[in-house]
């Protein structure tokens, strides 16, 4: 990938291998099981929309005034911390393979890569940050890590924003806010976000009860990709949804001292519960899923992920001691489309891809 606006055209980008550039590495860092409270909270992303002044927003801009928002953000002074290793991507340069491994490692949003306006994103080398140039919004800064860090993601996203808005033109309203492009993320602008394994309170039918609870908070509960996505293997991603009229600070405060660790406790109970009073119930989904993933010549992306949740949730309670958090966790990376095809070959059909997908688990699983 080059990018398109200028200089970093032969750069690699993070995830690739630097020993074969047709391969990308297996584990996301944002997948890292030894995280705090990583059984149930797989990472934790700061979001925050900014937009510079003087410009329409990406909808409405001009292809010329696209490519000077993209300039004006490349120039402007990054912390050193920061800039050190960062890698812009200019999309329009990137094959649609290319751009589809970018959403599934979670580093630009399905709307971002699907575009054909002028954008970039700018990856750090360990890929925990990102910044989409022309999504939405201007700017899109994002912070993701695993685990429960949310606290650790905002002091990140906090020290590129300053930096940027001590060098930009930031549309700010007195009275509104950080002006954006959608009037839900007046205010703040800012989206704290988990993404939870919740298979348990699945099981025992409370995901619902969460789900309306979530939604008296004014929390958006979504799936595996986020907004538009739904729910696969159990997986979803909780967010704020108002900020106007609440400080950065305050939403942080009520989701790390409140809303995870009551949602953490809620499904940790409730696996204990199952291990508890259904052992038996609990252990044959576990073996069951996994004696099909060791077994079976064709796997749908949503079966996958619905067995591989019931091993993660196995590997969690101790009861699954022949497969590793680590391995079920780079599976879930694994078996995602453009992944598979970038081990197995980009021009595989769909039944030739659940193919692929059911061979390489079972290789990994030793089936």
């Amino acid at each position: 990938m080059k990018d398109e606006s200028s200089g970093d055209a032969g750069r690699q980008l993070p995830f690739r291998s630097t020993d074969d550039p047709t391969k990308v590495r297996s584990l996301g860092p944002w997948l890292d099981p030894s995280a705090p409270d990583g059984d149930v909270v797989i990472s934790s992303r700061v979001r925050i929309a900014r937009n510079l002044s003087g410009f329409p927003f990406p909808k409405r801009a001009s292809d010329p005034q696209r490519h000077e928002v993209i300039e004006a953000v490349r120039r402007a002074p990054w912390p050193d911390e920061i800039a050190r290793g960062l890698i812009w991507v200019g999309m329009r340069d990137s094959s649609p393979h290319e751009r589809e491994l970018l959403v599934e490692r979670h580093l630009v949003s399905r709307q971002f890569a699907q575009s054909d306006t002028p954008r970039a994103v700018a990856v750090s080398s360990d890929e925990s940050l990102s910044v989409m140039v022309n999504e939405e919004d201007h700017m899109r800064l994002q912070v993701l890590l695993p685990g429960f860090r949310l606290g650790e993601a905002f002091d990140r996203v906090e020290l590129l924003e300053t930096s940027l808005e001590e060098n930009l033109d930031l549309a700010f309203h007195s009275r509104w806010g950080y002006l954006t492009a959608c009037p839900t993320n007046l205010g703040c602008g800012i989206r704290l976000s988990v993404m939870l394994h919740l298979p348990a309170l699945r099981i025992t039918n409370e995901i619902e009860r969460v789900r309306r609870a979530a939604k008296d908070l004014h929390l958006a509960v979504r799936g595996f990709y986020g907004e538009g996505s739904e729910s696969a293997g159990d997986f979803y991603q909780v967010s704020n949804q108002v900020t106007l009229g609440v400080s950065e600070r305050e939403l942080l405060e009520e989701f790390c001292q409140r809303i995870v660790p009551e949602v953490v406790e809620y499904e940790r109970s409730s696996r204990t519960l199952l291990a508890e009073r259904n052992s038996v119930l609990l252990d044959d989904r576990v073996f069951r899923a996994l004696g099909i993933l060791r077994s079976a010549r064709m796997l749908g992306l949503e079966e996958s992920m619905k067995l591989l949740s019931r091993l993660r949730m196995g590997s969690c309670l101790g009861r699954l001691d022949a497969v590793s958090l680590e391995t079920v966790n780079r599976l879930f990376l694994m078996v995602q489309p453009a992944h598979l095809r970038t081990v197995a070959g980009l021009q595989l059909d769909d039944d030739q891809l659940r193919e692929a997908r059911a061979t390489m688990v079972r290789k990994v699983l030793g089936g």
